[in-house]
């Protein structure tokens, strides 16, 4: 345990420069005292660690120092080489980079961890689009990549949805997020912060002057509060289903995270038949009929009467379908 703290010490001071040991026990949780006795060990083993009194002090390591490779741990190894995604990546333009970075840390490592990690690559794969749709087309990525890299502002000519389709919007770019094989563009035009999905950009993109970046701009935080806002406008009606027990077994891979939190949040007790009542958020009716008519006679609507009707007379309209002799 103390030995991991000592390295991450020597990291978090390698990555971020001058620390106080008050910063340095915060990041740690640890004591102050702690730090003082493991800055007292790094000394000792003679690793040039120097400290500055006064308010602008703190830690720091000496000019061109660095750590050795040698102190990662087996799973911290086997997580770097299980976190790597090559079709991104390339995607981005940066592949030989990333085959580049992966022989250097294999090369660095222990042969025990070399080995080990070697085991991680060949018996996992990630892949990142969803079973029912590929990746998108992204021609223009590697382009876009640069402007948010560089910090550049870029006009595009973007096709959305709702009239006009095809508009011009000069951004600046703040990172770059990929969901389901998707690559989304998450970029300030005007006054909001909106996400853009890369494959609707039609050419390619201008470059424009550059900007500065907000400072503290957390990319993960500002998409998965955006995603939290789209569905929180998005499902904004509900409606009451009951499922048979081959209709619970199948939900959580049918509907989305807020669907399901909604159905295990209002699920009553199965009844004699062995069904279960629940509500949970809808899109509109029209959505929804798609969504549930995916269940089968696995999915009763109770309400609202206006779903259960347009349900009802659908499931007419297939069985009228059927009752006719066929036709090939």
């Amino acid at each position: 345990m103390r030995a991991s703290r000592l390295i991450s010490l020597l990291m978090l001071l390698q990555t971020r420069g001058r620390m106080t040991a008050r910063e340095l026990a915060a990041e740690l949780e640890v004591s102050v005292r702690t730090v003082y006795r493991d800055v007292d060990s790094l000394h000792s083993a003679g690793v040039p660690l120097y400290g500055d009194a006064g308010p602008s002090g703190g830690y720091r390591l000496l000019d061109g120092y660095r750590t050795r490779l040698t102190g990662l741990t087996a799973g911290e190894a086997e997580s770097l080489f299980l976190a790597g995604m090559p079709g991104p990546a390339a995607e981005l333009g940066l592949g030989p980079v990333v085959t580049a970075a992966g022989l250097k840390l294999m090369a660095a490592l222990p042969a025990e961890l070399r080995d080990r990690a070697g085991r991680i690559r060949e018996r996992f794969h990630l892949d990142a689009p969803g079973w029912y749709h590929g990746a998108d087309e992204t021609p223009h990525l590697a382009a876009v990549a640069d402007a948010v890299w560089n910090e550049r502002r870029l006009e595009i000519r973007y096709h959305r949805w709702r009239a006009p389709q095809d508009v011009v919007r000069t951004l600046e770019p703040y990172g770059l997020v990929l969901k389901a094989g998707r690559w989304y563009l998450v970029a300030r035009g005007g006054e909001h912060v909106r996400s853009y999905r890369v494959s609707q950009i039609l050419e390619p993109p201008a470059l424009r002057e550059s900007f500065e970046r907000p400072a503290g701009f957390d990319l993960a935080a500002h998409w998965n509060g955006a995603l939290e806002e789209f569905e929180a406008r998005l499902l904004r009606d509900e409606a009451v289903i009951r499922l048979s027990p081959f209709g619970m077994e199948r939900l959580a891979d049918m509907v989305r995270p807020a669907v399901l939190r909604a159905a295990e949040a209002t699920a009553e007790a199965p009844d004699h038949e062995g069904w279960t009542r629940l509500t949970v958020p809808v899109e509109s009716p029209q959505h929804a009929l798609a969504e549930f008519l995916r269940f089968g006679a696995d999915l009763e609507v109770v309400a609202p009467a206006e779903l259960r009707d347009l349900v009802a007379e659908t499931a007419r309209a297939v069985a009228g379908i059927y009752d006719r002799p066929g036709t090939g």
